[in-house]
């Protein structure tokens, strides 16, 4: 098994990435809290973090930017985009990150039940330009496959503006291993969770996990160092659903 504690080579970077489902900061003790969502984040330190299920402006979570918030307290910038507009209320998903980035595109994914989107963030590492997509699929089978064909399209990640370049998709896909949903993705990309004698963790429900549904898929040319789903006392209570966090290695091709 590769050991995250050992240094990169030359030429090649080290990152922590997370997956990271808030539901819109409202725990499993029913308390409204992004400063603990901060702080579970914090004490992992990843580099990169995708986040589901962010509110900002909702009236049901107090009218609070909760990625501003978030991205505060961490010292980091983020990138949202609203999957759900309603008047001045805004549900969706984020990337944040203290690295240097830029938004690439927000957009909506095809839903016919509730209004799915992602959103795509390109990131300096070195001489390294990641392509960071973080999004959260549908609860339909029908959607979830119509959402995974489109971002796996050349709008999204079949774009031309991606070749070449190192990929990294985060996310709440709704869906386990077992799903055509899963399979689609891990025909094109690696889940970060499959390492060699390394059992893949469920992530949901936080307090009882069962289901394998948060994934953290990479292209081919970076590879999978460490993963592991956070389960304390305090991610059992921050949300339904446990963060993962990943290691990957972005290689030079020199």
């Amino acid at each position: 098994m590769n050991d995250p504690t050992v240094p990169a080579p030359a030429g090649s970077y080290r990152l922590k990435i997370l997956s990271y489902n808030v539901h819109s900061c409202i725990g499993t003790d029913r308390k409204l809290d992004p400063a603990r969502v901060a702080e579970v984040i914090a004490a992992l330190e990843p580099d990169i973090i995708g986040l589901q299920e962010l509110d900002i402006g909702r009236n049901r979570t107090g009218g609070v930017d909760q990625a501003h918030t978030i991205a505060s307290l961490l010292r980091m910038e983020y990138h949202f985009h609203a999957a759900l507009n309603v008047a001045e209320e805004r549900y969706g998903d984020a990337v944040l990150t203290a690295l240097p980035a830029r938004m690439v595109k927000g957009a909506p994914l095809p839903s016919t039940g509730e209004q799915r989107g992602a959103v795509w963030v390109e990131i300096e590492v070195g001489q390294h330009c990641l392509q960071v997509f973080n999004t959260h699929l549908g609860l339909g089978g029908r959607d979830r496959l119509a959402q995974v064909a489109t971002l796996l399209g050349p709008s999204w990640l079949g774009n031309p503006d991606c070749q070449g370049k190192p990929q990294i998709l985060i996310g709440d896909f709704n869906a386990i291993p077992s799903t055509v949903t899963y399979k689609n993705i891990a025909r094109r990309m690696t889940d970060v969770q499959l390492l060699p004698d390394r059992k893949p963790r469920a992530t949901f429900p936080s307090r009882y996990p069962l289901f394998r549904i948060d994934h953290v898929f990479v292209s081919r040319d970076i590879v999978p160092i460490d993963a592991k789903v956070v389960s304390t006392p305090l991610t059992r209570l921050a949300s339904d659903h446990l963060p993962l966090l990943v290691t990957v290695e972005v290689r030079s091709s020199t």
